[in-house]
């Protein structure tokens, strides 16, 4: 089973050593579907850390829209 979350980015840190750090909220509002989004999220918060030289790092950008995928390894 995987669950798919929607979040907003909230904010970007590129830092001294090279790398990003991501903070991101869940969607709440803008579309039915962010809306069907928040009806079951309608709180949290992700950070993520990437390793300095990864272009993931390049697809976060503030106020950018995101899915998060999650399903059991």
């Amino acid at each position: 089973m995987t669950v798919r979350a929607k979040f907003t980015v909230g904010s970007v840190t590129r830092y001294a050593d090279g790398c990003t750090g991501i903070t991101a909220y869940p969607v709440y509002a803008g579309s039915p579907e962010n809306e069907a989004f928040f009806n079951a999220t309608p709180s949290g918060k992700l950070e993520l850390h990437i390793a300095r030289g990864k272009p993931a790092a390049d697809l976060f950008v503030p106020g950018a829209v995101i899915y998060v995928d999650i399903t059991p390894a």
